[in-house]
């Protein structure tokens, strides 16, 4: 495998890029708007069902558009203006948030309407991310990635517990209204982006055929597969012990619900910690080690939390799965990025995307059951097995590969 350039590269650099610049304000607006709806949605949804398995039911809501849409997003995205297309998913989903506040009462309207504000995201995310590689150097996506997923995290981590008491004191209108003047403000600052170069026109023989034929390029290209493989394994892993991390907390650790908030605080300093030491103590981030590497991590903190009890031995393991999770994410996405062509990004990005909500659908179907029947510990032995299995294979395949972009 080809290594990156030695030279270290932080956020600070890239951000003196003023088409990254504002590629990285809309993203992270936007992700300030999300945190709201996403904190108030949940919270709407319980109170209208007061049943978990209506809140379950927006994550499904959410999930669907990604397997339906994606393949046909994805070569929009090869084909249109990238720009284009981020600012329309943009208003169509300001619309959408704007029409919460008045349909939020009305418990189909609102399952509708997260479909149709997943179906957004569906668009704008390739687009997003295919759209990177044109703002900063080959050396800088890493630090262009960090940038992108710090601001994310640290999102989370501020805004979610402001979106709860808001909740609370006004209910869930400001909280979609905040939501939908942030993709305007996103469209805004998107309207004045250009991208210094354009992606080569597909051959055009037929849109779906073009949608096949982004297919056959992951199929084909060994280490697309490798990562195709990684991210379907890390999603069946992920997609259960995420979302059953309460019951470890009660069940296995014997925690209050203040504890499992500290279980979830935990992840948050590492994945923040993540990016940071990426872009600061490792000046080749993209090798093997550095992007299968935290699959063996955070598989291991997996097995760590089933075969253990302890309190402060489960705060640092999931410090560790934060850290392995957010520095995994960010050299996977730069190796992806660097090594697709430019011309079919969108559509391999949008099957990464595929990838990971059916193996997170999947994973939260078979892991209720696995916990149920055997206990919690089983999923997180189950969990951290696919982990490490990911890991060999990404290892196994990207050693021997140059990263130099695959040809259509």
């Amino acid at each position: 495998m080809t290594r990156a350039p030695s030279r270290r590269v932080g956020l600070t650099q890239v951000l003196t890029r003023p088409g990254y610049r504002r590629l990285w304000s809309a993203r992270t607006v936007s992700q300030w708007g999300d945190v709201f709806a996403t904190v108030a949605l949940a919270l709407l949804v319980f109170d209208l069902t007061g049943s978990p398995l209506g809140v379950s039911a927006v994550v499904v809501a959410e999930i669907v558009p990604v397997l339906l849409l994606a393949p046909v997003a994805g070569t929009l995205v090869d084909r249109l203006p990238r720009v284009t297309v981020m600012i329309a998913a943009d208003l169509w989903r300001a619309v959408l948030a704007a029409a919460l506040m008045l349909a939020g009462h009305h418990l189909i309207a609102v399952y509708v309407i997260a479909f149709g504000l997943s179906a957004g995201a569906v668009l704008f995310n390739p687009a997003a991310s295919s759209a990177l590689p044109a703002l900063v150097k080959d050396e800088e996506l890493v630090a262009a990635n960090s940038g992108i997923w710090t601001a994310a995290v640290l999102s989370q981590i501020v805004l979610a517990p402001i979106a709860g008491i808001l909740y609370a004191r006004f209910g869930a209108g400001p909280a979609f209204g905040i939501n939908a003047a942030s993709f305007l403000l996103s469209a805004a600052l998107l309207a004045g982006l250009r991208l210094p170069t354009s992606p080569l026109p597909t051959k055009r023989r037929g849109f779906f055929a073009d949608a096949a034929a982004g297919v056959r390029l992951l199929l084909a290209d060994r280490l697309l597969r490798a990562l195709g493989a990684g991210q379907l394994l890390a999603a069946l892993s992920a997609g259960a012990t995420s979302a059953l991390l309460v019951v470890l907390a009660r069940d296995r650790l014997a925690l209050a619900p203040s504890g499992y908030g500290l279980l979830l605080g935990a992840i948050g300093v590492g994945a923040v910690l993540g990016p940071f030491l990426l872009t600061r103590l490792i000046s080749d981030p993209r090798r093997p080690v550095f992007v299968f590497g935290p699959y063996v991590l955070r598989g291991l903190v997996d097995l760590l939390l089933a075969s253990f009890t302890a309190l402060p031995l489960a705060l640092i393991a999931l410090a560790a799965y934060g850290l392995g999770t957010s520095s995994g994410a960010v050299t996977f996405n730069s190796l992806l990025q660097a090594h697709t062509p430019e011309q079919a990004r969108g559509r391999i990005f949008a099957s990464f995307d595929v990838l990971w909500q059916l193996g997170r659908l999947i994973s939260l179907l078979i892991g209720g059951v696995l916990a149920a029947a055997f206990g919690i510990q089983a999923v997180y032995y189950l969990g951290g097995a696919l982990l490490l299995l990911a890991a060999g294979i990404g290892w196994t395949a990207a050693r021997c590969i140059n990263t130099t972009p695959s040809q259509t």
